[in-house]
């Protein structure tokens, strides 16, 4: 099963505080956060976010005058044992989908783990993700 949703990577500057910023603004707006991870190192850092509601998540941001910008993300539900994450990837590396960012945003109960992967050629790897059984 998968869903889709937007990841939004907010450009920062690589100081003490840009993450406390980023959660600030988003809890003070009822935005929870599932999955969130930074990319510090390259030419432009970046923080890395998905959350629970990205309407609200995008006019938080704007309202705080952040640079950001939004990729669609597919969510997937996947048993929590080994070799799943394996299973998924494989069938996106064989349909030449590369996997640009992935977070593993926790656990739905049931031992079921939902991770969120954003891809390269979006509209392939919803094609081959449409078609994942576990």
């Amino acid at each position: 099963m998968w869903t889709m949703t937007h990841e939004f990577e907010v450009y920062v500057q690589n100081k003490p505080g840009d993450v406390a910023w980023i959660a600030d603004v988003l809890s003070k707006n009822a935005v929870n956060i599932r999955g969130i991870s930074t990319d510090l190192g390259s030419s432009r850092p970046m923080i890395r976010v998905v959350t629970d509601d990205e309407a609200s998540a995008r006019s938080a941001l704007k309202a705080a005058k952040m640079d950001f910008a939004e990729r669609e993300i597919q969510i997937v539900a996947l048993p929590d044992r080994p070799g799943e994450l394996a299973k998924v990837t494989k069938l996106l590396s064989k349909a030449g989908v590369n996997i640009e960012s992935l977070y593993i945003l926790g656990n739905k109960g049931s031992n079921v783990e939902e991770i969120a992967i954003a891809a390269d050629v979006p509209e392939r790897a919803k094609e081959v993700l449409g078609k994942f059984k576990s």
